[in-house]
């Protein structure tokens, strides 16, 4: 498609009040007046002439499969050199739905016989779909007098899955790396339950694990050694409701609970443990259950890139007990949710004891939420001081419901979430150090 652009409207617009003024000063002159405009329209024609033409235009269109929350992915369009003499701006922009960033125009330039690489930045708010319909181009001629645009259709969705970056990459300080493959060699109190071997006792061994009947019989001092129990069932149960939604550093909450659950779940399976995801709100909305191996962790992932964002209020009566009925044997049970009212915390302490009678719970919150920051804000106006003074009444509640949760046995974790991941893996391999699932 090609048009006139502002410049040549408001030439030629510019140009109608002199033309009147000239054949009102002197009629004879009309022919001149008349000529402006022809003269106008001659100039546009030969920018159309001079512009680069669509028909030498060859684009290529690239869009990634997957994107991760929290990162930027990139359309490439790869225009494919040409033998035109003169070298062309172009401005490209993809028009695309979903939950994502509204799209930014990106200019390049194609020099004359190379090809030009142009990315198209699409930065996901949420996790789900974004569908690229299309990708619009335009250049104008030389003299700025015309825009040529090229509608190229795509036509591709790109799925926005929970960030797996960090299974890879993170440098997580664990209690003992030993751990991650299910061996631990016995040298503080607690560290495995399994038997899995004597050996000659050594200053530094805890004594209280020294094997005296065996020590008598072959008359040396020989010590147990455990092993980390494997084939445990790791349940991460998600708060799917309209607390978890509360953005935190760009992403939701939920999604900081998905990626810190993920790198739980890599560690779990390398490990030897059976992983599996619970998503609930107002109703139960997806349940995986447990399984085995290092090739399960991309069934995790698509499972948990399902959960869905719900503006509701969770239920955690109905919630726990279903996955208390699912649950046929001893498990960790991993909640990783939120709360604000006491009348919400009191059907959930409610909840958390039924449930920690037969598993082992975690329960797992973030901390820096607007009450923090209004409770740390240094006050400018009287106002400021009274909503400080009451976001700290709702904190000195919030840890009150903490102290009661770890009354009934249940592990509680309030860290900020960009410690979410190393403070969750760290917890895990406590509570199996201790044998305690």
């Amino acid at each position: 498609m090609i048009r006139p652009t502002s410049r040549t409207v408001l030439i030629f617009a510019g140009g109608i009040p002199l033309a009147l003024f000239v054949v009102i000063y002197d009629p004879a002159l009309w022919l001149l007046s008349f000529n402006y405009g022809l003269l106008v329209m001659l100039a546009t024609g030969t920018d159309v002439l001079l512009a680069f033409p669509p028909r030498l235009l060859d684009i290529k269109i690239a869009t990634p499969d997957k994107v991760y929350i929290g990162e930027r992915g990139t359309i490439t369009a790869t225009i494919a050199a040409t033998r035109w003499r003169r070298s062309t701006r172009l401005e490209l922009i993809a028009e695309q739905r979903g939950e994502v960033e509204p799209a930014q125009i990106v200019a390049g330039e194609l020099v004359p016989g190379q090809a030009a690489r142009i990315a198209l930045p699409v930065d996901p708010r949420r996790r789900g779909k974004i569908d690229i319909d299309r990708i619009w181009l335009r250049w104008r001629g030389p003299l700025g007098l015309v825009e040529f645009t090229r509608r190229i259709a795509v036509g591709r969705a790109i799925d926005v899955l929970p960030n797996v970056r960090g299974v890879h990459s993170a440098a997580l300080q664990f209690f003992a790396q030993e751990a991650i493959h299910g061996m631990k060699t016995q040298q503080q109190t607690g560290e495995g339950a399994e038997f899995d071997a004597l050996r000659e006792y050594a200053p530094g061994l805890d004594s209280r694990f020294i094997d005296w009947k065996h020590s008598a019989r072959h008359r040396k001092l020989l010590c147990k050694e455990f092993r980390t129990e494997r084939n445990h069932q790791v349940i991460m149960a998600f708060d799917t409701g309209y607390l978890m939604l509360e953005p935190v550093e760009d992403i939701t909450r939920l999604d900081h609970a998905i990626n810190a659950g993920l790198m739980l779940a890599w560690v779990s399976l390398r490990g030897g443990d059976l992983v599996g995801t619970y998503g609930f709100d107002a109703a139960v909305r997806q349940y995986l259950r447990p399984i085995r191996g290092a090739s399960s962790f991309a069934r995790i992932q698509r499972a948990t890139a399902e959960l869905d964002y719900h503006h509701q209020e969770t239920n955690f009566t109905l919630g726990l007990a279903e996955l208390n009925v699912r649950l046929k044997r001893r498990a960790l049970v991993i909640l990783f949710t939120d709360f604000v009212d006491t009348i919400t915390a009191e059907l959930l302490i409610e909840s958390m004891q039924r449930i920690s009678n037969r598993h082992v719970v975690m329960f797992v919150t973030q901390r820096g939420s607007v009450l923090q920051r209004a409770v740390d804000a240094a006050p400018t106006r009287f106002a400021e001081v009274a909503q400080a003074v009451i976001a700290h009444d709702f904190l000195r509640e919030r840890s009150v419901v903490f102290q009661r949760l770890e009354r009934l046995g249940v592990h509680c974790l309030d860290v900020p979430s960009r410690g979410l991941s190393t403070a969750l893996i760290n917890r895990y391999l406590m509570i199996k150090q201790r044998g305690l699932i």
